[in-house]
């Protein structure tokens, strides 16, 4: 009977514990029959009480039996041999399920096997012996494939050692998630003190490079901190000097410039980044306190000022209805100084609220190009220039005229028609400077 196992070994040269699987058979020799169902098969008492068991070789002396009968004699001596019988069976079954350590059935089946030499016991030794045999082979492939195991779990223990150390190594030198890379390298080191089986050197060598990487963490970390406290010094420092000109300017009544200077403020205080944070809330209540407090009178004076543009909106709207009843059209010199007068009284009255301003400067305006418009209009029609151009351009005519009857009189044609021509083409310009005249 055989049995096919498979038998891990590692390999010499990869010296990382990796295995090759070698197919091997294991003889696997037949059950031990028990001895003392038939001792007589395996052994005889002579007529003066010596015991032999039958061997290979032939009969070897196992003892002597005067105590009783032979039969009982020989019973004695194979229950001797069942129970080497039953502690080698034992082996065999631990082996084959794997309960068994190897180690130990090694030695015992050595022991077994040295005993059997002169075992002073009746039955089947040859069998007895194959099996003890079979017990040393499976015990060495045991033996063999628990090493390899641990080679395996060697090099394992120390790949997932040097993983985490190159985790630790990278988080040192480019983490700056301060709170979550220091978590991990405490994560770390719990399940650094969780891997065994690394070699001695092996271990030490990981473990420097961890060392090394958790102390230039703590350095940088260290140091970025420190540059972080710095920072915050100096820009606790900027932010008092930011609050004490806000609270400078809270009884300012220069409202446009200072509220303009309160947003420039804002954005100083944003660009200084943040103080220690007790201090940067405690500045922050009293730069918002200084800029509550002058918006709030600004708010005060703006209201006030509120109601008397309101109250000025409405002496120009009397002023505009009193406006809408010049009419150039009839005394236009009377028109322009009651319109003058009312510009006056106008710019004397003061602001109006912003929403009102378009609206009530858009209906003096048209008052104003009405009044404009007429103006314009008198002073085209007396423009002493364009009835000087009408007068040239007549004068112009008559000449080219006065020439065309001169030469058609003295028979010549060609001149009378050119200066026809001319006559003719000057007279056109002198209607549309006579049209542009009476449009006016």
């Amino acid at each position: 009977m055989t049995e096919h196992e498979t038998t891990p070994e590692a390999t010499g040269d990869s010296g990382t514990g990796a295995v090759v699987e070698e197919t091997r058979t294991v003889n696997t020799p037949p059950p031990v029959p028990v001895a003392s169902d038939h001792p007589d098969r395996w052994g005889r008492v002579d007529a003066d009480g010596t015991v032999y068991v039958k061997t290979a070789d032939g009969e070897r002396v196992v003892g002597s039996w005067q105590a009783g009968e032979p039969a009982e004699g020989l019973a004695h001596f194979a229950r001797r041999f069942d129970d080497i019988r039953t502690e080698v069976e034992l082996l065999v079954t631990r082996l084959s399920s794997g309960a068994g350590d190897p180690k130990h059935a090694l030695t015992s089946a050595k022991h077994v096997q040295e005993s059997l030499a002169d075992a002073a016991v009746v039955g089947d030794l040859a069998a007895l012996a194959a099996r003890v045999e079979y017990v040393l082979a499976k015990a060495e492939e045991g033996l063999e494939a628990a090493k390899a195991a641990k080679d395996e779990a060697r090099a394992q223990a120390g790949a997932r050692k040097l993983q985490l150390v190159e985790e630790a190594e990278t988080l040192a030198n480019e983490s700056t998630q301060w709170k979550a890379a220091g978590d991990r390298l405490r994560a770390i080191l719990d399940e650094w003190k969780t891997i065994r089986g690394v070699d001695r050197k092996t271990d030490e060598q990981l473990w420097r490079r961890f060392s090394k990487a958790r102390d230039a963490f703590n350095r940088r970390r260290g140091s970025h901190f420190a540059d972080l406290d710095r920072q915050r010094s100096v820009a606790k420092t900027r932010k008092q000097e930011l609050v004490e000109e806000a609270e400078k300017l809270v009884d300012s009544d220069d409202w446009g410039p200072t509220a303009g200077r309160y947003k420039e403020l804002m954005v100083e205080w944003k660009a200084a980044g943040r103080a220690p944070k007790e201090a940067d809330d405690a500045l922050w209540q009293r730069f918002r306190a200084a800029q509550d407090a002058f918006f709030a009178k600004r708010s005060e004076a703006f209201s006030e000022r509120d109601a008397e543009f309101a109250a000025n909106a409405k002496l120009k709207e009397e002023l505009l209805a009193e406006a809408e009843h010049i009419d150039p059209s009839h005394d236009l010199e009377a028109a322009r100084q009651q319109l003058y007068k009312i510009q006056e009284r106008w710019d004397a009255i003061g602001k109006v609220p912003r929403e009102r301003v378009r609206e009530l400067e858009g209906k003096l305006r048209a008052i104003e190009e009405r009044v404009r418009g007429a103006v314009d209009a008198q002073w085209r029609r007396s423009d002493p220039e364009a009835e000087a151009r009408v007068a040239q351009f007549r004068e112009r005519v008559e000449q080219f005229e006065a020439q065309a009857a001169k030469a058609r009189s003295a028979g010549d044609k060609r001149r009378a028609e050119q200066a026809e021509a001319q006559a003719k083409q000057w007279r056109e310009w002198l209607a549309a400077a006579e049209q542009a005249v009476a449009t006016r």
